[in-house]
């Protein structure tokens, strides 16, 4: 049953076929302060956030009709909307695919609810703070234009359509052009949690965000990977090179 939100409630809808897991998510999340909903398979998951209109959708890859996938295909397609993933434990390719599709973020099974609770958090976090990284408003570099009320960023005039982290990113790296950025900045930055060695999540937004900047008519500079070391944004220099 969708109900009606209540206010200053953060809303969160959890789609999974698992009623035992649905039904301890539900009274965890509610005593930590979230307003929750939950529903079983991909139609009643794309119904409810229609109607339920929340603030962060936790979907899970494996659904009985339709796969996870496809519901994040069709939210993106339908509503902004904040989408964080339960894959299952060792199918890096979900990971992948999903970060691909735009989620905020995953989360493998099994996981420990107050994991779960404090990723929400930090995808809830990454709308709604202002980047540390000190930046102009209005003209950075080459052609990029930052609009930091409305967390837009242009390229000569041209809008990109950019996740929460990808902005996160792209607006740290225009602040400091040419200068490696360790993935503990970057993390801390857009993913608002320290950086862990086995953690490819940031490495696969800052892939996301090279393919959309590689796309741009006229841009030719690149994310530069710099082994063991994290990453540069080079103006001037094809995305191509130091790619790990």
């Amino acid at each position: 049953m969708i109900e009606t939100p209540l206010a200053g409630t953060e809303r969160v809808l959890v789609i999974d076929d698992d009623v035992e897991l649905c039904s301890m998510l539900e009274d965890f999340l509610s005593r930590h302060g979230w307003q929750v909903s939950t529903v079983h398979n991909g139609q009643t998951g794309m119904d409810a956030a229609r109607r339920f209109h929340a603030d962060l959708i936790v979907l899970d890859v494996m659904l009985p009709d339709f796969d996870g996938f496809e519901v994040l295909r069709r939210l993106q397609r339908e509503m902004p909307t904040r989408v964080l993933l339960l894959t299952a434990r060792g199918e890096e390719i979900d990971r992948i695919v999903g970060l691909e599709l735009g989620a905020d973020d995953y989360l493998p099974k099994p996981f420990n609810p107050r994991e779960l609770l404090a990723r929400m958090r930090a995808v809830m976090r990454r709308s709604t703070i202002m980047p540390r990284s000190e930046l102009a408003e209005g003209v950075s570099s080459v052609g990029f234009s930052v609009d930091s009320p409305n967390r837009q960023i242009r390229f000569k005039g041209r809008l990109l359509d950019l996740t929460d982290v990808e902005y996160l990113l792209l607006r740290m790296l225009l602040a400091h052009p040419a200068e490696v950025l360790s993935r503990d900045e970057l993390c801390l930055e857009a993913l608002q949690r320290p950086y862990r060695a086995y953690d490819r999540s940031l490495d696969m937004h800052v892939s996301r965000l090279r393919k959309k900047l590689e796309a741009l008519p006229s841009f030719h500079g690149g994310l530069i990977a710099v082994r063991s070391s994290g990453y540069r944004f080079s103006p001037d220099i094809p995305s191509e090179e130091g790619r790990e």
